[in-house]
């Protein structure tokens, strides 16, 4: 069997699938996906490995290569959402809530300072340490974090020296 007759007999299959993910992630459109599916089932095509698979397996493992394109690329990806600033000012453009950082040095600052520590915890920190993080953004005491964590204060310094580590060494790489 040729590769177009392959193509063409899967193909309403593949753009379903790839129409399925992309509900899923929105970063992607679902012809991206579509495309990238036909590369994976062209390669194999290349490679030979195709020659006594059926169907549903193929299938299977075009599903398979998209679920883990989509995981790579978000990962290697640090995006961030405004829907949330959009969905609190309805009348609000997304131009409009960058433009009020942009507007100062200091709010250039703070978003770059936002941006960075975002980076820093999705690069290397634990659930635990996560966490903890986000009790210090909230401005709470070693005691109140200490409690809410099930934990000495004592724990919460040491547990903050690990995190200045870690993100010393993230802001090192940089």
């Amino acid at each position: 069997m040729s590769f177009e007759e392959l193509h063409h007999k899967l193909s309403p299959t593949i753009k379903r699938i790839a129409y399925k993910l992309n509900g899923h992630y929105r970063s992607f459109s679902h012809d991206d996906l579509y495309q990238e599916a036909t590369i994976h089932l062209w390669s194999n095509f290349l490679k030979g490995t195709l020659g006594d698979k059926t169907d549903s397996y193929i299938l299977q493992g075009c599903y398979f290569h998209l679920k883990n394109y989509i995981r790579k690329v978000n990962e290697r990806s640090n995006i961030i959402s405004i829907d949330a600033a959009l969905s609190k000012n309805e009348d609000s453009t997304i131009e409009d809530i960058l433009g009020q950082y942009w507007a100062c040095p200091d709010c250039r600052e703070q978003l770059h300072n936002k941006f960075l520590a975002q980076s820093i915890q999705n690069n290397g920190f634990n659930p635990r340490e996560k966490r903890l993080l986000t009790y210090i953004s909230q401005g709470l005491t070693t005691r109140d974090i200490g409690r809410r964590m099930g934990i000495s204060h004592v724990s919460v310094v040491k547990l903050m020296r690990k995190v200045r580590v870690k993100a010393k060494k993230h802001l090192d790489n940089i």
